[in-house]
């Protein structure tokens, strides 16, 4: 049996500079957000203020997860500390759910009866948040495309974004007619706008930790590709997952034939692994024909 398993840097770990960045500036407007939502009355601005803190905590606790999966590996995390970012994922994904289910139940009730809202106030403060969350996305956009734990970080921004804009907008509609349904109403949409990427983002995560192949690799081009290598008289029990964002491994039974000896062999299926599929670990278990074990899968 030949095992590659050699400690790669997850991809989040390169980013986690502006993720730093984005939770700093974050932070900052949260205060402000909460004691403008406090002084206007707005429920717009005081969700958007809601978000806000679980941003802050998911930007917090996604760069807390790339720290911890930077750790190496060691005798009891034999593949080192890379699922921390995807918890850090599925958390703030099951955060923003949270949240959302919320802004909606707390927009119903001031649907009953909408209090009167400071508009003036509450367009500054959510115009202020609009650049705020837009130049933090500026920044986290190309690095939300590394993981999981930093696509999570760019959606919290993002989810921002948008319910600055729908503050702005409900402030609108009540500084210019007084109508102040709108702020129950645009909370709610921004609450439902919310729930696709997120209802994604977390599929994407429970994907990873129930080890289902990665999207980016097709297993059964893969298979076929190991099976024409010289010397593979078969292959079987095959076996893909990712053990976080950009980090795969895999692992293969491969019956070989007499055309190779076992060191060629386990250098061509890892070499086509590792630069055609990139999966960076690897581990076959090389048998000759007529060997038997208790189960074999396809």
């Amino acid at each position: 049996m030949n095992e590659k398993n050699t400690q790669t840097a997850s991809a989040a770990s390169k980013h986690k500079k502006n993720l730093l960045l984005v939770l700093a500036l974050s932070g900052t407007y949260l205060i402000a957000e909460v004691i403008g939502g406090v002084i206007t009355n707005s429920l717009a601005l005081l969700a958007d203020a809601a978000h806000m803190l679980t941003d802050v905590v998911g930007l917090l606790l996604a760069f807390i997860a790339i720290k911890i999966g930077e750790r190496k590996a060691d005798s009891k995390k034999t593949f080192g500390y890379y699922r921390t970012e995807i918890l850090a994922a599925v958390i703030n994904a099951v955060v923003l759910l949270g949240i959302s289910l919320y802004v909606l139940y707390e927009a119903y009730q001031r649907f009953q009866n909408p209090p009167e809202v400071q508009s003036k106030s509450m367009l500054i403060v959510a115009g202020i948040g609009l650049v705020v969350n837009i130049v933090g996305m500026m920044i986290l956009r190309k690095d939300s495309e590394a993981s999981l734990n930093m696509k999570g970080a760019y959606f919290e921004v993002l989810s921002d974004m948008l319910t600055s804009i729908g503050v702005m907008i409900a402030g609108v509609i009540m500084l210019t007619t007084n109508w102040y349904y709108a702020d129950p109403l645009i909370s709610a949409a921004i609450g439902l706008l919310i729930f696709p990427r997120t209802w994604r983002l977390l599929k994407e995560a429970v994907n990873v930790l129930l080890e289902s192949t990665p999207k980016d690799v097709d297993i059964d081009l893969l298979r076929k590709s190991l099976e024409q290598i010289r010397g593979v008289k078969s292959l079987h029990d095959l076996h893909v997952w990712s053990l976080t964002s950009g980090i795969n491994a895999m692992s293969a039974h491969v019956v070989k034939d007499d055309t190779i000896t076992q060191n060629q062999l386990l250098e061509a299926l890892t070499e086509e692994a590792m630069t055609k599929f990139k999966i960076s670990h690897t581990t076959f278990q090389i048998e000759e024909e007529g060997y038997k074990e208790g189960a074999v899968h396809s």
